[in-house]
């Protein structure tokens, strides 16, 4: 069985600090069309508070890439690295566990088949099993790379993700997300502006690297204005740090990775 990729990243670029070993991950920015008109909803989940990571924070759906992740992008033979590969199957897999949606594959038809998929999933089997299972075949082309998060040695040296952010568009109409019950407690969809105002209210918690990508998100109309946002900030590591200053020491990430809002005074932000 092949070993999960260590990042090639050794010390932080700014600090000089040694970058702790991080756990390969993926996330899921699931956008539909607003029926009401207006900028588009994404799926957020609400993790129970018990979770040693973001507990009781509003998340998109994704987790950790799994060694079977590396083992499919591997019999796939994509033209992308295998750590993309993997990271992009791992995408898809949380997000059919954790939403109950079958999305970057292609030959999905059937809602029974998706219902059936997250219960082989959760029982342990892999995501190579059941797209043979279903027939359906990995669509790495659905998924837009969007950005990619790991934090610094300040951080808890258990909980450290080197995280990959895909877009995914769902479509006009309404996909069947259904909440897991186990790592997430609800789900909803609400567009970029709404969740940050939701978090502004206290009506949900986000995390550092989630606002982040709301504030950029909330700066599109569509699926595909975000995209060719993204085309345009070609992809490289986002790596906080904390700047002190005379006011105070603030949450930061470098500037020229797309993001509108770039720090945050440290005792206000939420992290994982």
């Amino acid at each position: 069985m092949s070993k999960l990729m260590e990042t090639e990243l050794r010390n932080h670029p700014i600090s000089g600090e040694p970058l702790p070993v991080a756990t390969p991950a993926a996330t899921m920015v699931i956008f539909r069309q607003n029926p009401d008109g207006g900028a588009p909803l994404l799926l957020m989940v609400e993790r129970v508070k018990a979770m040693a990571f973001a507990g009781g924070a509003a998340v998109f759906p994704g987790g950790k890439v799994d060694p079977a992740d590396f083992d499919y992008a591997q019999m796939l033979g994509s033209p992308l690295p295998i750590d993309e590969a993997a990271a992009r199957l791992a995408a898809i897999r949380e997000t059919i566990e954790e939403a109950g949606l079958a999305l970057g594959l292609s030959g999905v038809s059937d809602a029974a088949n998706c219902v059936a998929a997250r219960a082989a999933l959760h029982d342990g089997e892999s995501l190579q099993a059941v797209c043979n299972r279903f027939g359906w075949e990995p669509d790495f082309d659905q998924l837009v790379l969007w950005s990619r998060w790991r934090p610094p040695a300040f951080e808890n040296a258990s909980r450290v993700f080197d995280t990959r952010f895909y877009l995914v568009y769902a479509g006009d109409t309404t996909p069947r997300a259904t909440v897991d019950q186990t790592e997430n407690r609800m789900l909803f969809w609400a567009t970029a502006a709404e969740v940050l105002e939701k978090a502004d209210q206290g009506q949900v918690k986000i995390i550092f690297p989630t606002r982040r990508n709301l504030e950029r998100l909330a700066m599109f109309g569509d699926f595909d204005a975000a995209a060719a946002h993204a085309a345009e900030h070609p992809v490289s590591t986002v790596l906080t740090y904390i700047d002190k200053r005379a006011d105070g020491s603030w949450l930061c990430i470098p500037d020229g990775h797309g993001y509108p809002v770039i720090e945050e005074p440290l005792g206000s932000a939420m992290r994982g």
